[in-house]
Order: structure tokens, then C-alpha cells, then sequence
């Protein structure tokens, strides 16, 4: 991978985009996607921290690059590719987390808007700006932006293809925190590890159930929580939850991800 780089620091996987000053999503950028998801599939881990070098987390697409001239089936095949990495990325089994800086545009935001959870700093302003070039966002982010904020702000936030700031993010149920950008990467890759630490196996169920209720309704997650739930309690990790409160009382357990 030439503008992703990967590492492990122990269950947690840290991956960041390093192709600053912007970090456009070009062609080789959404290679090295795809071999990062390909890595991420077959790396046992129980947390992802996803962030970027530099002043910002993404200004989008490379409009040049991936745009410019194409026909409609051109861009079909292009946007078919992005339109199935956010989906594999949404089905990791284990919390990922987004962190944030400075501008994060377009595709980079819907990157964003696929974690789990996202930490932003206080610089960071985001944003579906694709109108400014006479387009929608191509990779699933309008849908994923209205389960955050509603269909009202979503339509508001892309037709008009405004800047929005950490603080009314937060306020919006974008990002789940905002922290000052000297602490942004040490707060974020505390979150992860938190939720490394917790209950793996419990994490990727919650993460299918709201996916579903979601995109399916509330009934879907119920039937598929009926099927998900049960294998719970043969998990090492909720026997000895379950062990840990009797014995010590709530929040004292140490889970293995197992």
C-alpha cells in the first residue's frame, strides 16, 4: 500500500491515510482500500482506529483523476467499486473508530460516516460537497449521513454542500466527542482500545442489530437477534461476565474477545 499505512498495537489495528496535504481518494488510494480490507478480513483484531497525516483527514475525490471524461459505464464500474468497500468496512467484526482533523470532504467523510464511532477534533469541518461539482455523493454517504442527522438536515447538508464544524456535529450525532486536535489521536486511540477490551463477540452482534434496524427496521433486528444472540452464552467472555458480577460485582470482568 503506497498511501495507507497499517499497524498493529496489540488487538487494535491502526490504519491512516498518507497522502497529505489532502489526502485525495484517487486511483491509488481506492487500490490501497481495498488491500486494507483484504488485510483487515483475515488480521484477528478487536478494534480499528482509522485517521489521517497531516493538517486534514480528506478533501474527497481526486475529481480529475476519477471524473473527468468518463462515460456513464465508466463510472459505473468505478463507483461500484467504492459503493462495495464502505459495506465490507461496515461489517468488520469488532468497533471501528474514526478521528478527525481539519477538513474531511466528501468521500473521505463517508469513510467517516461508515465507523462505528468518530472523534473529532475541534478543527475538523465536514462535509458532502459533491453539488459543488454538479454531483451526489457516489458512495453511499447521503444514506448514511440521513441515519445520523435525519433526512432534513441530510438534504440541507448536501444540496447545499455546506461546511459543518466538530461542535454541531457532535450536536448533531455525527461525532460522538469533540477534543482538541493536540489530544485527538491519543484520545481516539484510547476509545479504541476501550472498546478492544470489551466484549468482541457481543460488539459484532450489536453492530448487525442496529445495522438492521437501520436499513431493515425494528422487526428485522428483532428476528435477527433472535438467530445472533443465543451463541452468546457459550462465548468465554460472557461466562466469565456473568462469573465476574456474581463474584465482584459490575465492571470488574477482563474479556478475551472469545
Amino acid at each position: 500500500m503506497e498511501q495507507i499505512t497499517f499497524e498493529r498495537d496489540g488487538d487494535v489495528g491502526i490504519a491512516t491515510i498518507a497522502n497529505p496535504p489532502l489526502n485525495l481518494f484517487g486511483p491509488q488510494l481506492i487500490d490501497d482500500l481495498e488491500a486494507l480490507l483484504a488485510e483487515l478480513e483475515r488480521t484477528p483484531l478487536r478494534g480499528l482506529l482509522v485517521c489521517a497525516a497531516g493538517e486534514h483527514f480528506s478533501a474527497g475525490a481526486d475529481a480529475g483523476a476519477l471524473f473527468q471524461g468518463r462515460s456513464a459505464a465508466e463510472a459505473s464500474a468505478l463507483l461500484g467499486r467504492f459503493m462495495t468497500m464502505l459495506p465490507r468496512y461496515e461489517r468488520l467484526p469488532y468497533p471501528t473508530v474514526a478521528a478527525v482533523q481539519g477538513r474531511c470532504l466528501a468521500a473521505g467523510f463517508e469513510l467517516v460516516l461508515a465507523s462505528d464511532l468518530v472523534v473529532a477534533g475541534e478543527s475538523a469541518q465536514m462535509g458532502l460537497v459533491e453539488a459543488v461539482i454538479g454531483a451526489t455523493p457516489f458512495g453511499g454517504g447521503s444514506q448514511r449521513l440521513a441515519a445520523r442527522v435525519g433526512p432534513a438536515r441530510a438534504r440541507e447538508m448536501i444540496m447545499t454542500a455546506g461546511l459543518y464544524g466538530a461542535k454541531k456535529l457532535e450536536h448533531w450525532h455525527v461525532a460522538n466527542r469533540m477534543v482538541p486536535d493536540a489530544e485527538l489521536r491519543e484520545q481516539a486511540l484510547a476509545l479504541t482500545r476501550q472498546l478492544a477490551n470489551g466484549p468482541t463477540k457481543a460488539h459484532a452482534i450489536t453492530k448487525a442489530v442496529i445495522a438492521a434496524a437501520v436499513t431493515q427496521g425494528i422487526g428485522a433486528a428483532d428476528a435477527l437477534l433472535a438467530t445472533l444472540a443465543p451463541p452468546l452464552f457459550e462465548t468465554e467472555d460472557m461466562r466469565c461476565g456473568i462469573a465476574s458480577l456474581l463474584e465482584h460485582g459490575p465492571g470488574k470482568a477482563t474479556f478475551k474477545g472469545r
